[in-house]
């Protein structure tokens, strides 16, 4: 592979018809260019430049050589000012990826938005409750919602917020069952659980009390809106965080029972690559889900 450098100086010393000129030029000294231009010779084995103290003759092979060597650097140039375009302004692809429950609430909202400020910006949303290796795949961006911290990575880890759990319930399950006063009281009623062998909930309230209770098991579904719908439909309480029940709260579909008691709670945290090589297009993405979000 030839020296892209030597190409440059070869090209340069044909352009000012010398090495001399050329060297003036460039701010080197001339034994700088004629050294390259040189070593560029021996290595293609062939005589590009006839030279003496008083000639300089572009050999006809050299000249055929050049017209190729200043194409190469034209392309080159190209090529380094399309990256340095893509750096200046927020353009290309960005890979999403994201729960059904955060997409379906938040992200079905901001990132049309993020389209619209942003028009040379072209978003890719993957919509999975699946564990996504966003290396591998080729994710810039990965919201994640969990119970438990997330393990240590070399992933840049950015906390957007947290959401409490809520006991929610219809109002027509509680007319029917009555309202419970105390956490004891939950365990004669139905809950809509989200897994069978999780059938229990840790309270805790604003004064760190922590206490354990196990509702009567009536539903169980491993999906938030499903368990939602249930418990519209009367069959019991569930827990959910405050983000996915709070619709249902504000238009009276649902009730929240125990307001002083929260169960566990859910963390959203934006997962990147790391920042090396990261186009404006992904932080300028990354900085409005962070904002809107954090507020939401």
């Amino acid at each position: 592979m030839l020296n892209l450098n030597d190409l440059y100086l070869f090209v340069q010393a044909v352009d000012h018809q010398g090495f001399a000129a050329a060297a003036r030029q460039l701010g080197i000294p001339k034994s700088t260019v004629s050294k390259r231009v040189a070593e560029l010779e021996k290595s293609l084995g062939v005589r590009l430049i006839q030279r003496s103290s008083r000639t300089f003759i572009v050999t006809e092979t050299g000249q055929d050589f050049y017209r190729h060597a200043a194409a190469v650097l034209i392309e080159a140039e190209t090529a380094e000012a399309v990256v340095k375009n893509r750096l200046a302004k927020p353009k290309g692809t960005v890979r999403l990826c994201a729960s059904v429950p955060t997409a379906q609430l938040w992200l079905a909202t901001l990132l049309p938005a993020i389209a619209v400020k942003y028009p040379a910006i072209k978003l890719q949303l993957d919509v999975a409750d699946r564990f996504v290796d966003i290396v591998r795949e080729g994710v810039d961006i990965a919201l994640r919602d969990h119970f438990s911290p997330l393990p240590d990575s070399e992933l840049i880890q950015r906390r957007i917020s947290y959401q409490p759990g809520y006991l929610i319930v219809s109002q027509a399950y509680l007319s029917q069952h009555g309202t419970p006063a105390s956490p004891d009281d939950l365990s004669a009623h139905q809950g809509v659980l989200t897994s069978a062998t999780e059938t229990k909930w840790k309270l805790t309230n604003q004064q760190d009390c922590t206490v354990e209770v196990q509702p009567v098991p009536r539903f169980i579904a491993n999906e938030s809106m499903v368990l939602l719908q249930a418990a519209q439909a009367r069959l019991g309480i569930t827990c959910l965080p405050s983000k996915i029940c709070q619709p249902s709260l504000e238009s009276g579909a649902l009730v929240r029972v125990l307001p002083d008691w929260t169960a566990g709670g859910v963390t959203t945290t934006l997962l990147m690559p790391h920042r090396r090589g990261q186009l404006p297009a992904v932080r300028v993405v990354a900085d409005f889900l962070i904002e809107h979000l954090a507020s939401a």
